[in-house]
Parts: structure tokens; sequence; C-alpha cells
């Protein structure tokens, strides 16, 4: 079927059901951003294959809203269907609330999959539609009834990681987390997201690709801590570390039946943006819901000393296969043919070679010249550009280990460049440098610090359509919060042992893409009668194309710090490669 006719199936099944409009987001159960493939409803009905959007169907018309990051992917990808492409944060365009308040009229109804569409979600729409009669119907999965050859859900086994990689055991976790609870005054905490579930309980899967997570929910009283999963997935050894560490394991499907045998008049902490519609409609009415972030995640996102050590190897392995990968093109550029898939592959490889890889950490960005414009563009094996001996190359790509989550992006120039992308990097890597050598005091969100690395660009009238930085899991989601840097508004400071990335960028249709991305840590830097000032520390080390920079254009104290960068790229990475890759090192990081 194409994507049309799907419609029109689904456009049959609304009229059966009494459904004016159908949502459907870009979720699961848990409120992830990157699904399972059964749960690619999204994907399959609209042909957009993002990792973010939400569409909204009616008899006449189809709709899909995404972010700046898939603007350009988005309308190729939809091209030929009745989907028009709705930019969200973008002048003219309304959100897809406003737009089913213009378009229900009183008496219409409005049909999404209860199970995973967030509570607050529905909070939101029920006050945005609050002045018309509309009926809600989240009972239905409809695209799922229509959905031939849907995958099945997943059921990977679970493995458990020892603390020398975590640095705290479970039970202290859990510990840590009743605490809270009883600050609160709470007698229950339920978690629906799945990398909170798999840091509180140090287990790990393979349930979603590159995010090695365990479909599963977890409710925590004061006397129990029950994880709630397909049993398969549990072999003895899994279910004796659960043990030791306090935690029961029940089936999946029991979640409902202990919601609904909630304590009556206690207390429940929740977060609504990370549990279900269904679920949440279980929650006994006398229990009274404490909705805010859940502490994990606040948890989670301050590493221990052991997690940014082991990260920290992580990088030098990670950054030896990158060094290994760009000295391989180097090397056969216009010796055998090349095309962004290929090298991809041979990235992989490179990769594979290191011990404790276990994964990449999100499908890998390899992107040549045009291509690269779009941010998030995937390259396939029937589906990709040959490399020619000019312009620029893109790679975005990351890896899991044991010893943690990685994520890096470099652009570098495959023969000569044009002035024009020659300006577009060096502006680039001068916001990135703004960033990466700030100092700052404690208590600042990203969001105030995100205008450093674009002042740049933004004098030349240039602008990013998309944050300019994101936190990093261990051994988990390479897109983790609380904290980021963007022009949105976030008041979660940086605090001491926080990971993120800085990764400003270009990206111009039709023309080019640029991005400089590296991983950093926050870690404090003087004290001083103003207060605490803090700084970030780098992670990864990998060189810089010094072939793609405008030396005029970089201000004293950027080439020192280019300089420098390079000096401990060579110093940390150098140990670990032939004395050809050394040699080809050494020119690649030589002083300007």
């Amino acid at each position: 079927m194409n994507i049309n006719e799907r419609l029109d199936k689904l456009r049959a099944l609304m009229a059966e059901r009494g459904i004016t409009a159908y949502i459907e987001p870009t979720s699961d159960p848990h409120q992830s951003e990157y699904v399972a493939d059964y749960y690619k409803g999204r994907d399959w009905i609209s042909g957009f294959t993002g990792s973010a959007g939400t569409v909204v169907i009616t008899k006449d018309e189809a709709i899909l809203w995404t972010d700046g990051r898939y603007f350009i992917q988005a309308e190729k990808q939809i091209s030929g269907s009745d989907f028009k492409l709705f930019k969200m944060n973008t002048p003219g365009y309304p959100t897809y609330m406003e737009w089913l308040e213009t378009k229900l009229k009183d008496g219409d109804s409005l049909g999404f999959n209860g199970k995973v569409f967030a509570q607050s979600l529905v909070e939101e729409l029920e006050e945005e539609l609050n002045d018309k009669n509309i009926v809600f119907i989240d009972e239905f999965d409809l695209i799922g009834e229509v959905w031939e050859g849907r995958p099945e859900i997943p059921c990977s086994k679970i493995f458990a990681l020892d603390t020398k990689y975590v640095g705290k055991s479970a039970k202290d976790k859990i510990k840590e987390v009743r605490e809270y609870m009883l600050e609160r005054g709470a007698y229950n905490f339920l978690l629906g997201s799945l990398d909170d579930i798999a840091w509180l309980y140090n287990i790990r899967g393979n349930d979603v690709l590159n995010n090695p997570v365990v479909i599963s929910y977890a409710l925590i009283s004061k006397e129990k801590a029950n994880l709630f999963v397909d049993k398969k997935k549990v072999d003895d050894e899994v279910k004796g570390f659960l043990y030791d560490n306090g935690v029961e394991v029940q089936e999946y499907n029991e979640i409902i039946n202990f919601v609904e045998d909630i304590k009556e008049s206690s207390k429940l902490i929740l977060a609504k943006d990370k549990i279900n519609r269904w679920l949440y409609k279980a929650i006994p009415n006398n229990v009274s819901v404490i909705d805010e972030m859940n502490i994990t995640t606040k948890l989670k996102g301050i590493k221990n000393s052991d997690e940014i050590k082991n990260q920290k190897i992580a990088y030098i392995k990670d950054c030896v296969a990158l060094v290994k990968y760009f000295h391989w093109i180097d090397k056969n550029m216009g010796k055998v043919p090349l095309n962004e898939f290929s090298a991809q592959e041979k990235l992989l490889e490179f990769r594979q070679e290191q011990e404790s890889f276990l994964e990449p950490s999100f499908s890998t960005i390899s992107a040549y010249g045009e291509n690269a414009a779009m941010m998030h563009y995937s390259a396939s094996a029937d589906k990709n550009a040959e490399f020619k001996e000019e312009g620029l190359y893109l790679v975005d790509s990351g890896g899991q280990y044991f010893e943690g989550t990685t994520d890096i992006t470099r652009t570098v120039a495959l023969g000569p460049i044009t002035d024009e992308e020659k300006k577009d990097f060096t502006l680039t890597l001068k916001g990135h440098i703004n960033l990466i050598s700030a100092r700052f005091l404690h208590g600042t969100s990203g969001h105030v610090l995100d205008i450093l690395s674009r002042y740049p660009l933004w004098q030349e009238g240039i602008d990013y359509k998309c944050g300019t930085g994101h936190g990093v899991g261990y051994l988990l989601n390479v897109h983790e919060g609380p904290h980021r840097f963007a022009v949105a508004p976030n008041n979660v400071a940086l605090e001491k042992g926080m990971i993120i990335t800085i990764e400003p960028g270009v990206y111009k249709e039709g023309k080019h893409g640029i991005r400089i991305e590296n991983v950093v840590v926050v870690d404090e830097d003087i004290k001083t009668d103003s207060g605490q000032f803090m700084k970030f520390e780098v992670l990864s080390y990998c060189p810089i194309d010094l072939d793609c920079i405008d030396a005029d254009m970089l201000l004293p104290n950027e080439r020192e710090w280019l300089n420098n960068y390079h000096k401990e790229v060579y110093e940390k990475l150098s140990p670990y490669l032939s004395e050809e890759e050394r040699d080809w090192l050494k020119h690649e990081t030589r002083s300007i």
C-alpha cells in the first residue's frame, strides 16, 4: 500500500468508529523519543521516518508536524502523498492543538491511542478545546488495526550492570528514591520512562534500536520495588541480581492491576508527561497525585565519579576509531569508490574493533555535500551519494560501550571547498569555542549560555533551527535530560557531573551542512566573592579539520584553544595508533 491507500483505510475505520480527527504521535507506552518498530505508527501512516513528529488525520486533511531538524527531510518523504508539512516553532504555522481548535466543531470526536498518548498531552488538549463539546475516544489503536505486516513487540534479554561501571548499586539508588518519597509524603512512585527504570535498577536490554533499554514499568512503594516486564526477558542470573537489590519481577501487563490497587487516600508521585493516558486512568480517584519531573531523571543526569572516569575511557576508544576512520578516508579518496553508506559501514567496523563496544548509540548520519543540510539525514545501501574529491562530508555518530555512551560530529573536507563553506565552518568553530571555553556562575542554565555558540553566526544572519546541546546517558539514551543548551526556556541549572554536547552548525539547503560536536562534563572552576564558578571539561578528543578553517577569522584566544585542544588530541590518542596513523594525526593536529 502507498501512503494515500493507507490513509483511505484509516479514514474508513475512523468513519466506522465515529471519529472526526485522529492523532498519531511519535511515542510508545513509555513516552520514549526513540521507539521500537512495533510503535512506529506515525512512520507507517505518513512515510516520514524522523524521530520527532505528530500527524493528525481528518476525512479531508492529513497534516504532519515536525521540528527544524527535519523540515527538509519531511518535505521529501511526504512528497506525492496527501500529507502537508506544518513546521513547528515557525511563524505562520499553528501547533497541532491550535489547528484542532479551529477545525473541530461542537459535538465532534477526537481519537487517539491512550496507551501511547501522555496524560499531560490529554490535559493540554482538554484545556485547548474546553470551549467546545469534544468527545475524546482514547481506547483504539486505529493505525494498528489497519497496519499490515506490523513488527512484533521486541523481547530481548535483560543484562545487569556491575557497580564498577555505574558506581552505585540499585539498592542504594532505590534507598535514595525512597528518602525523597518520604520528604514528599508519598507512599508510591510510578515510573513509565524506560531510561529511568534502566538507570534505577542497573539493568539494560535491546528492546529499542541503539537505546539499551527494556520495555517495562516500575512501581516503588515504602516496602517494595517492582519491575513489570515480560518475564521471558529475565533469566535466573538477572532475577537473582534484582532480588539481591530488593526488586520483585512482575509480568508487564500486571501494572494496571497494581495501579488500580494503590492504597486509598495515599500520595503517588509521577510525571504526567511520562505516563500514558491508559495507565493514568487506572489510578483510584482518592489517590493524591504529585505531578513533577521524575526524581530519577534528576539523579541520572548528574554522573558520579565512576561514571565520569568510565566515560573518559569510552571517548578514548571512540575517538581512536574515528581517527582510524578519517585516516582511512584520506588514504582511499580517489583510489577506490566511496559513498556515504559504505563509509559509515567502515566506521562501524572501526568501532567494533574497540573492546566493550556493544552497538551504535544512534543511527549514523553520514552526509556528503547538500545531504548534510538535512540535520538527521540517513544514507542506505540503495540511497546514498558518491564521494567526490571536493566539498564537505559530515559524520555524526556514537557508540554504546560498557564504559558509557558517546556522541560526536565532525565535518571534513574531501578536497577543495568554497570560500562560503570555509567561512561557515569557521563561524561554526568560533561558536563552538565560545561555549566550550565558557566560565559561568553556578546556577546558570543551558538556556542562558546557548547564545554564546550562536553569536558569531547571528552576526552574519545565520541560525540553526535546533538546540545547541543535549545531555547524554550512561550506556543509555544518547539524548537525556533534564539539562540542555537551547533558545527555548529551560531553568535547569548546570551542575557538576552533568554531561552535555556542544554542537552548533550551519545548514544551507541545496548547498552544505556543517556541525562540530564535542561532549563535555560540567565541573567546578574558581570560587570568588561573587560565588562558585563552573566550567566545561572536554571528554571527546578528535581533530577538527584545519583545511576547513579560515585562520584569519580566528581571534588569538580561539587559536590558542584550538592549538591546545589538538595537542591533547595527539597526546591522548597517539598511543593507540599505528605509526602511519600517528604521522597522519600529527599533521592533522599541527599548530596554526
